[in-house]
C-alpha cells in the first residue's frame, strides 16, 4: 500500500441496506487491492451507530466521514464514493454536497419508489413512500467521472435500474457488467468487480471517455 503509486487516494463506501461494516470485508479486500485505501462506515442505527436512520441522515452521516477523510489528509479529488445498493444514492447525494474525484455506484436502484413499485407491484408505492433515495435525479448533476456496476441476475435490482442510471450520467462514465444475484456478486466472481474498478481508476487517471 505504501508503494502504490495510488496510495493518496481513497474509496469512501457506502454500503447496502443489508448488514453492517461486519460484513464488508471481502469488499474491503478488493478494494485495497487496487493500490487505494478503502473507508467503511455504518450509517446512524446500523451496527454499533447510535441513533435513528433516516434518508437525510445517512447523506450527513457520509459527509462526517468525507471530512474526516479530509481532516486525516486526503485531497478532495482524490477521494472516490463507492455506493453499493442502498448507498448508491448516498453516495450519488455525497458527489453533490461535496467535492470528490469520482463515483461507484454498484447494484444500485433508480429509487425507491421505482424499486419498491417492482417489488410491490400490488400497493400503491408511489403514492405511500416518502423515501427517496432518487438516485435516477441526482446523475445528471453529478459532474465527477461515473462506473455502474450491475449483474443481469440481480432479481431484486433489476438490471434496467443500471441502464437508466448510466444513461442519466454525464461522460466520462463506464458501464460493467458483474454477475450473480444482488448480494452475490462480490462473492460468487469478484475478480469481475476488481476488473470494472481497475478500469474506471485508469479512466479517471486518463481523464478520457468510455461508454459500454
Amino acid at each position: 500500500m505504501e508503494s502504490s503509486p495510488r496510495r493518496d487516494k481513497v474509496i469512501l463506501v457506502c454500503h447496502g441496506n443489508g448488514g453492517n461494516i461486519s460484513h464488508r470485508l471481502q469488499l474491503c479486500r478488493l478494494l485495497l487491492g487496487t493500490g487505494t485505501a478503502a473507508m467503511v462506515f455504518d450509517y446512524r442505527g446500523y451496527g454499533k451507530s447510535e441513533g435513528t436512520p433516516g434518508e437525510e441522515g445517512t447523506y450527513v452521516d457520509a459527509q462526517a466521514v468525507y471530512h474526516w477523510l479530509r481532516q486525516k489528509g486526503f485531497a478532495a479529488r482524490n477521494i472516490i464514493a463507492f455506493g453499493e445498493s442502498l448507498g448508491g444514492p448516498i453516495a450519488a447525494e455525497l458527489a453533490l454536497r461535496e467535492t470528490v474525484g469520482g463515483l461507484v455506484l454498484q447494484s444500485t436502484f433508480t429509487s425507491i419508489p421505482d424499486a419498491g413499485a417492482e417489488l410491490l407491484w400490488w400497493l400503491p408505492v408511489r403514492w405511500l413512500n416518502t423515501i427517496k433515495y432518487d438516485t435516477l435525479d441526482k446523475l445528471p448533476r453529478v459532474k465527477v467521472p461515473v462506473l455502474v456496476m450491475h449483474s443481469r441476475e440481480d432479481t431484486l435490482v433489476r438490471f434496467r435500474h443500471a441502464e437508466k442510471n448510466f444513461a442519466a450520467a454525464n461522460e466520462p462514465k463506464l458501464f460493467h457488467k458483474t454477475s450473480g444475484g444482488h448480494n452475490y456478486s462480490l462473492t460468487l466472481e469478484p475478480e469481475l468487480c476488481a476488473e470494472g474498478l481497475e478500469r474506471f481508476l485508469k479512466l479517471m487517471e486518463s481523464g478520457s471517455k468510455t461508454a459500454k
